[in-house]
């Protein structure tokens, strides 16, 4: 018995998409799966690396200010000559141990910038071009699975929760305009940044990683074409019912 398989080749074709922290892990996956799909692609960050999608893009912007963020719409906007597709993934996030206590004021105001209001800015920059679209969608990536992060990295845990809240109230506030706001939810996923995290996490916890793989009911940790299949559904015409939701990617963790 022969299956029909959908063919996504040509899904984003004449689509355009600006993704942050697109220059590796889960923006790089996610830039090189709208790519494959036919989408013009910029992706930004403050430096490229060997992860950067050879067929976006790149423009260099730091985004923890509103001027850098005006700018960067700006300049990929005209790159792309329009927009329709914004991913917010960039982030960034240290470990304090051994509880929230060590975590400064400083610490959590920083969270908070990369984490949260770099998403904010970016987006309120994009609107005046994604209501100019047919198809506008918005995917922000959040973090942590259904479990929430305290102690060594509660000021992160906040910041995505900050994040969570406001995609689903602009969700409510756009959805009259035909624009879409989603979150994606990955857990335990292998990252360059991740990676770090979790070796600073079972260190403090004196656990082997092996041991917090274990956790993980799917038997395997994610990898960042997980999220980017996700990324890139939530970003097609697939889900052009969908908006205001909170999609999670995590094997089972913290769910089952």
């Amino acid at each position: 018995m022969s299956r029909c398989r959908l063919d996504l080749s040509k899904e984003f074709a004449g689509r355009r998409a600006l993704i942050t922290g697109g220059s590796r892990g889960i923006g790089a996956a996610a830039a090189e799966r709208l790519l494959d799909g036919g989408a013009k692609v910029v992706v930004t960050a403050r430096s490229r690396h060997e992860q950067t999608p050879n067929g976006a893009t790149f423009i260099s912007a730091d985004i923890s200010n509103e001027a850098g963020a005006t700018a960067l719409v700006d300049a990929a906007v005209k790159e792309l000559g329009g927009l329709d597709v914004l991913v917010n993934v960039a982030g960034a996030a240290r470990v304090h141990l051994p509880n929230s206590e060590a975590i400064s004021d400083a610490e959590w105001v920083d969270s908070l910038n990369i984490n949260f209001l770099s998403a904010v800015r970016v987006t309120y920059a994009a609107l005046g071009a994604l209501r100019e679209s047919k198809a506008g969608s918005i995917v922000n990536v959040s973090s942590g699975g259904v479990i929430p992060f305290g102690g060594p990295l509660m000021h992160y845990g906040a910041a995505k929760a900050a994040l969570n809240n406001f995609s689903q109230g602009l969700a409510k506030e756009l959805a009259p305009e035909k624009i879409r706001v989603n979150i994606v939810t990955p857990g335990p996923v292998i990252t360059p940044g991740a990676d770090e995290m979790r070796e600073d996490l079972v260190k403090g916890m004196g656990i082997p990683l092996e041991a917090f793989w274990a956790q993980v009911p799917i038997g395997r940790p994610g990898v960042v074409e997980d999220l980017a299949e996700m990324i890139a559904f939530l970003s097609s015409d697939r889900a052009s019912w969908i908006t205001g939701h909170n999609h999670f990617v995590t094997g089972g963790w913290g769910e089952l």
